[in-house]
């Protein structure tokens, strides 16, 4: 069902310093950089050589992501797996019983995504990308 891991998600305070962190000292190299109103959030993504990070701020101290951030602090938010199908990979879920945040995938900044509730994963939500063919 899932194909490879893509990404570890990682929600943070102030990306702009996480990024010094993380591209100054400890050497990732800078992908993207996208603010993503939807969501209410800014993202960046950094090679991590066979995958990526994530880092994930909140624009907006409303948002689903700034209220995790009071509850959990930062840190892991998600970890991602490509899936060469989303709609199938949803369907075959969902016959397993498995509880989806998203029960339709959205378009998300790589294409198409949904999320695993982290109840069905004893606590790390995971989300499903079908990446878009460029």
């Amino acid at each position: 069902m899932f194909n490879r891991l893509d990404h570890v998600g990682v929600v943070v305070h102030d990306i702009d310093a996480t990024l010094q962190t993380y591209c100054n000292q400890l050497g990732f190299k800078l992908l993207e950089r996208v603010e993503i109103p939807e969501q209410k959030v800014v993202a960046a993504f950094l090679d991590g050589g066979n995958s990526a990070i994530e880092l994930i701020s909140p624009t907006d101290a409303e948002s689903g992501t700034a209220r995790f951030l009071a509850n959990r602090g930062e840190g892991t938010h998600h970890v991602c797996y490509t899936v060469d199908d989303i709609q199938a990979t949803l369907a075959e879920l969902r016959q397993q019983g498995v509880r989806l945040i998203d029960e339709t995938p959205r378009q998300g900044v790589h294409g198409l995504v949904a999320f695993i509730h982290p109840k069905a994963t004893n606590g790390l939500m995971i989300e499903v990308l079908q990446k878009a063919h460029k």
